[in-house]
């Protein structure tokens, strides 16, 4: 692989996860802007030459931008928040017998993926949520392959904080904003309407392609475990996140956790003896604060390149219930990073270690230990070669329709790319839309790189599955 160009690396202000970068108001995106740390650029037997083929497949999938906004509109109206995601579900079904293929679900059984080593651990109800896949093509000899994406969206709040209803998609010029616009639903109707194209050109791939809308990618990856456990499997999986012009081949793992600390409860007026479990629960923060300072110190390759790589975030903190009462009991919640390779067993008992020892530090004999709780993301980190055919492949897909290679990077996000990684040997990656404000207020896409994102994935799945 060769150094990232000038112009890539110059194009790249974002953040370190797919959409992540904060929003501008700029009218169109620099052609080669994306988000990650940039490792290297794919490199190229020669320059780019499209073919007439090539500009077949790309010409009858342009044509179908209109009908990829407009999906993508119908998905961003369904709050698709958890355990809300059948909404959503049904517009993908839609689609796909719009495109004559029949959608089939696969429902989340609790008790297969509690044994699954690589599933994350959950505690709510998951009858009736179902993933949705839709097999395309296969009759002839070829590469299959997985198109992935997930349904599922984070919370808008505080809703009071967007311009308008997070859930009413809106267009300005040729950006869409809504919870969603970006991640990731802008990458359902890049795959959607890269199936469309080449069907209205009468082709399909020689080799099965697995198209897929999951659940529970934005917490646990247990919906993409899901379909691994039903035999849905391939000789590659691209993610449609939305990364802009790069292919992502590395990602930190995630870890989510709680620290339930236990205080003791008495009046405020008599609060001599009362322990104040929030109070107590600072020193917790600020002894995880050393952890993340200490893991951000020698990080390996290609992390050393990031200025802090592993972040612990607090994102939820619950304690008391009454001003005038010191509260007996506060449960906060963290998510901090790991690199590939590091074990998260070891990371959960250092944790561990960590919070019994400030706890001891901000105590009495008479309170309890504080607990450590899982919940949510259990997720190692995960790699795939730069020259791994998957990623040269789509690198050479992207390079002939856009002129130039894309950057392989890095990112401090999780994806689904894992699941297929880890639990099936499935090499894969992210390469989807541009976006901005993902997870934030105005969330937004821009539709000009959905089609280009479906145009790349109509070459690639020439290239990679063959078509008919």
């Amino acid at each position: 692989m060769s150094p990232a160009p000038d112009e890539v690396a110059a194009a790249h202000e974002g953040g370190g996860y797919g959409g992540s970068r904060l929003g501008s108001d700029l009218e169109a995106p620099p052609a080669s802007a994306y988000d990650g740390l940039a490792l290297a650029a794919a490199r190229l037997d020669g320059p780019p030459e499209p073919t007439a083929d090539d500009h077949e497949i790309a010409e009858a999938i342009a044509a179908e931008s209109g009908w990829m906004a407009d999906v993508l509109a119908r998905l961003v109206e369904q709050p698709t928040v958890l355990g809300n995601e059948e909404p959503g579900q049904a517009v993908v079904r839609q689609a796909l017998r719009d495109l004559d293929l029949e959608p089939f679900d696969v429902a989340m059984d609790a008790e297969a993926l509690r044994a699954h080593p690589l599933a994350s651990p959950f505690d709510w109800d998951v009858d009736g949520k179902a993933n949705v896949v839709a097999t395309w093509g296969g009759a002839g000899a070829g590469r299959s392959l997985i198109l992935n994406g997930h349904i599922d969206v984070v919370s808008p709040e505080p809703a009071h904080h967007w311009p308008r209803d997070p859930f009413t998609p809106h267009r300005e010029g040729e950006w869409l904003s809504g919870r969603g616009a970006a991640d990731m639903k802008c990458g359902l109707a890049a795959i959607l309407g890269a199936v469309r194209g080449l069907s209205r050109l009468g082709r399909e791939p020689l080799a099965p392609v697995h198209l897929e809308s999951v659940v529970e990618e934005e917490c646990t990856g247990n919906g993409a475990l899901q379909t691994v456990l039903a035999g849905y499997t391939a000789d590659a999986a691209v993610i449609a996140e939305p990364f802009g012009a790069a292919i992502t081949t590395s990602q930190v793992g995630v870890l989510w956790f709680s620290v339930r600390m236990t205080g003791l409860a008495g009046h405020a007026a008599e609060g001599g003896h009362a322990v104040n479990a929030i109070e107590r629960s600072l020193g917790t923060i600020h002894a995880l604060r050393a952890l993340e300072a200490e893991l951000n110190e020698a990080p390996p390759p290609p992390y050393d390149a990031y200025p802090h790589p592993i972040g612990l975030n607090v994102g939820t903190i619950r304690g008391g219930d009454w001003p005038s009462t010191v509260p007996g009991e506060c449960t906060i919640g963290f998510r901090i990073a790991l690199y590939p390779g590091m074990d998260v067993r070891e990371l959960q008992l250092r944790i561990e270690t960590i919070v019994a020892e400030a706890a001891a530090a901000n105590g009495t004999a008479d309170t309890p230990a504080p607990e450590v709780l899982y919940r949510g993301f259990r997720a190692p980190g995960y790699e795939v070669a730069i020259d791994d055919p998957l990623v040269t492949t789509l690198s050479h897909a992207y390079a002939r329709r856009q002129g130039a290679a894309p950057a392989l990077v890095a990112t401090t996000g999780t994806t689904d790319a894992r699941i297929f990684g880890l639990a099936a040997g499935i090499p894969s990656v992210c390469f989807g839309p541009y976006a901005e404000q993902a997870h934030g207020v105005g969330e937004r896409v821009y539709l000009p790189s959905v089609t280009q994102t479906a145009q790349v994935l109509g070459l690639f799945i020439r290239d990679w599955c063959g078509l008919t």
